[in-house]
């Protein structure tokens, strides 16, 4: 009998892209498989953005994979962010405790939480990758991703030499986020053997899922563009409700659109 994990490779492999939207709580995740979607992804910018807070903590993160992968029957993926670690096994026992949570893809970035210094050493950073996927081994698909572009180190052949330095170490998925052009996006694929995602909430948003298909890009994300999305969407109503205006109540979806989707 499959598992959760292997539902969400199998999406991987076949020739037409993944699209992996990013709900932030049970609401939307339910609302995005009555669409029709495949799989959900996590975001933790999205948590964060409930709580009010610029980060959710680690135990924040982990209730929400849980909250997502029962709201609906769709595998999971999991933004664990850094592993809310260091240390290469203390991160990578936050993809194995997103593994009891359920989750059937977890992903860990090269990011280290401290402006002063973005970017782990590449050593370490591929140490880090390594120790996650022993972890996540048999579990869930495991994603390792280069955040060179997000943080201000715009090196987009430091950025390669670290997806194929993890794609060695035994990353499933390689994910470069910051990626803008669809040159930049085809040369990332060209240089690695294993499945790429692309976030589209940092690139130039003409990109079409045809021209992405085109160039070998197996799986799209949108990260937490759907949950600003909502906020501005939220931030306009409440402006326009605090000017004594009322224009926008004219176009909410009906309750019973809503009903249908949380059944």
């Amino acid at each position: 009998m499959s598992t959760p994990a292997d539902r969400f490779r199998a999406l991987h492999e076949r020739p037409e892209p993944l699209l992996l939207p990013n709900p932030w709580d049970a609401g939307t995740a339910r609302l995005l498989a009555s669409l029709g979607f495949e799989a959900l992804a996590t975001t933790s910018l999205g948590v964060a953005n409930t709580l009010g807070r610029r980060r959710a903590s680690r135990q924040e993160v982990l209730d929400n994979c849980r909250e997502i992968v029962s709201a609906t029957p769709l595998p999971v993926n999991a933004d664990l962010e850094n592993g809310f670690a260091d240390d290469p096994a203390e991160a990578a026992a936050m993809v194995a405790d997103a593994a009891e949570a359920g989750v059937a893809g977890a992903s860990i970035e090269d990011y280290t939480g401290d402006r002063a210094k973005p970017i782990y050493d590449f050593e370490l950073a591929v140490d880090r990758v390594r120790a996650a996927v022993e972890t996540a081994r048999g579990r869930v698909v495991l994603t390792a991703r280069a955040e060179n572009l997000l943080h201000g180190v715009d090196d987009l052949d430091d950025t390669i030499k670290r997806l194929q330095a993890f794609e060695e170490a035994g990353a499933d998925v390689l994910y470069a986020p910051g990626l803008r052009t669809l040159d930049q996006m085809r040369a990332v694929v060209l240089s690695v053997g294993k499945p790429v995602n692309v976030v589209m909430g940092f690139a130039d948003p003409s990109i079409t899922l045809d021209q992405l298909a085109g160039i070998g890009v197996r799986r799209i994300s949108i990260g937490g563009a759907l949950s600003r999305l909502a906020l501005k969407s939220f931030m306009a109503g409440a402006r326009e409700m605090r000017a004594g205006r009322f224009g926008f109540v004219a176009d909410l979806p009906p309750v019973s659109e809503l009903y249908r989707a949380f059944g």
